[in-house]
């Protein structure tokens, strides 16, 4: 066994700790696969000289961080490759939204409009309730790449904040930063070409491809309060993940 497979007592960092470093390597290494079986945990307490419990306390470690599994009576196995519990993140989106010396937001239109059937229903509210329309235009180096359009529950005794006119709010809500007063939100994510208006507006050429970000974000009583989407250019908008143990 090498050096850096070894547990130092004399360490600060706890050994169960040290044992997850070791576990994880060999995982990276391939000397774990996917699908194979780990030591059994009296075999890992002779090889590193470790108390059951200190043992046990590393593979509940591995088991949370979801790179193993156990199953009763058969031992503690290696979690292979599962793409269907891969989650893409908005980064890239942040990125464009941000305000920078490259980014910039524009406020095409704020207005009090009747809402038409599907955006009552969106918002759980009677056709005709009069609700608040907000139009954006974000720019990347002075070339437009989203458009966003949001609709927003109507409070006479709330003034239209300018955090809501522009893109404050949902910068918050993004990053988990900051107080919104939303409790949680909903994202669909579709294929779009852009046409019209919208095409327009981005300054691409009819049919131009691009992403359709549909978002509903509820308040603390869980009623709908803000149903809109962004229109993003696909040359622009993009989403990565990552699978597997990448140390």
């Amino acid at each position: 066994m090498s050096q850096d497979q070894l547990i130092d007592k004399s360490s600060f960092e706890p050994a169960y700790l040290q044992l997850v470093t070791i576990i994880r390597q060999q995982i990276a290494s391939g000397k774990f696969p996917g699908g194979a079986k780990l030591p059994s945990e009296s075999q890992m307490c002779q090889t590193y000289e470790l108390s059951p419990m200190t043992v046990r306390r590393a593979i509940n470690l591995l088991v949370e961080q979801g790179l193993v599994f156990t199953a009763k009576g058969k031992g503690t196995f290696v979690k292979a490759l599962d793409l269907t519990q891969s989650s893409f993140s908005l980064e890239n989106l942040l990125g464009l939204l941000k305000r920078s010396g490259k980014n910039s937001v524009k406020l095409l239109g704020v207005k009090l409009i009747r809402a038409d059937e599907k955006t009552a229903e969106k918002l759980a509210l009677k056709p005709g309730t009069r609700i608040v329309y907000i139009e954006r235009l974000i720019k990347r180096n002075g070339n437009p790449v989203i458009l966003h359009k949001e609709y927003l529950i109507y409070d006479p005794r709330r003034p239209i904040v300018e955090s809501e006119m522009e893109v404050t709010k949902l910068m918050g809500l993004l990053e988990g930063k900051g107080e919104v007063a939303f409790k949680k939100g909903c994202f669909v994510i579709e294929a779009a070409l852009l046409e019209g208006v919208e095409a327009e507006r981005l300054k691409v050429p009819e049919h131009f491809p691009a992403f359709r970000l549909e978002h509903t974000f509820y308040d603390f009583d869980d009623k709908p309060a803000s149903w809109g989407w962004f229109l993003a250019r696909g040359d622009h908008l993009f989403f990565t993940t990552e699978v597997g143990l990448w140390e």
